[in-house]
């Protein structure tokens, strides 16, 4: 997600944020490449009672969580239903930006925004596996991404990334901060690193850089940053990788576009740019098959009083 710099562990801080976020940035042009699609396609989804969205999390089969933003509860749904409801009941202070879904270990990783902090709920019970405190520094914990051995968050105010292990069982570890090497380390900008996403082929984690409107790979293991070049991704947010397609969600100017990468060249080209007249401020997709869920956020829009999903064909033409 795209916030202005916010201050604070309550939900009124986070609010406060939405308000003063259209001041923030200016829309970019709307890119060329590729074909719109067309208006019939696209289904929309009510997270029923929600104050806010930001994040989306494919689960098993077609079902899908999703966030409040402003109050850091869960909702969750289906990708061929129209409504989602309240899942988890999150206690007061939380936000809850990007999140992740661990269907293996029943788990759901989520990015708790100026708290500094990251949230890990059992989707069985409902209930907090446990708060982790990612760091004590100027922080916006904006996304989340999950690998075979764990879950890796971004911070928009800081170049690092922060590791929470997950092992065989399910059992988690202590997190570990791994400091950014080369361009994802710059923080020139009012905000920096936003969605993640892993590359098991390549064994690359992929970030967006929301000001410099580029994407780059990041070694796990060292945080040496790559630009991906070809590419220039202006509002660059969400983030979803399967093999060598990248979808990038691009909040401010309403689409999602689906980069084919050349993970050994660090290379890439837009092959298609997703559109729907249903996007309103969307901030992170989660892939299904050949369909995406993505969440609208809709910051600064005036009076927004509903939140949705808009699910659309992940490949239109192909």
């Amino acid at each position: 997600m795209h916030l202005s710099l916010v201050s604070g562990k309550t939900r009124r801080h986070a609010a406060a944020g939405l308000v003063a976020l259209a001041a923030l940035l200016i829309p970019a042009p709307v890119a060329s490449a590729g074909q719109a699609q067309s208006e019939d396609e696209s289904k929309v989804i009510l997270l029923d009672g929600a104050k806010g969205a930001e994040g989306i999390a494919a689960g098993e089969g077609s079902t899908f969580f999703a966030g409040d933003l402003v109050t850091g509860d869960i909702y969750r749904g289906d990708i061929h239903k129209d409504t989602a409801k309240k899942f988890i009941d999150a206690p007061d202070g939380r936000v809850a930006v990007g999140l992740k879904a661990d269907t293996r270990n029943d788990l759901l990783f989520v990015a708790g925004g100026p708290t500094g902090q990251a949230y890990v709920y059992d989707t069985d019970t409902k209930k907090t596996v446990k708060t982790y405190q990612l760091t004590d520094k100027a922080a916006f914990i904006n996304d989340v991404a999950l690998t075979e051995d764990g879950a890796w968050f971004t911070n928009s105010q800081q170049g690092e990334l922060y590791f929470l292990p997950v092992d065989d069982d399910g059992d988690l570890g202590d997190v570990r901060t791994l400091a950014l090497k080369g361009p994802a380390a710059d923080l020139s900008g009012a905000f920096n690193l936003n969605g993640i996403a892993y590359s098991p082929d390549a064994r690359r984690l992929v970030v967006a850089h929301s000001a410099n409107q580029a994407l780059y790979t990041v070694s796990p293991r060292t945080g040496a940053s790559t630009k991906i070049d070809g590419i220039t991704v202006p509002n660059g947010d969400g983030l979803v990788v399967k093999d060598d397609i990248v979808w990038v969600v691009q909040n401010f100017i309403n689409q999602v576009s689906r980069i084919r990468v050349n993970f050994h060249e660090s290379t890439g080209s837009v092959r298609e740019v997703i559109t729907s007249p249903h996007f309103n401020i969307p901030t992170t997709a989660a892939l299904f098959h050949d369909s995406l869920a993505v969440v609208n956020a809709k910051f600064g829009v005036a009076n927004a009083t509903t939140f949705e999903a808009v699910v659309v064909d992940a490949h239109p033409h192909h």
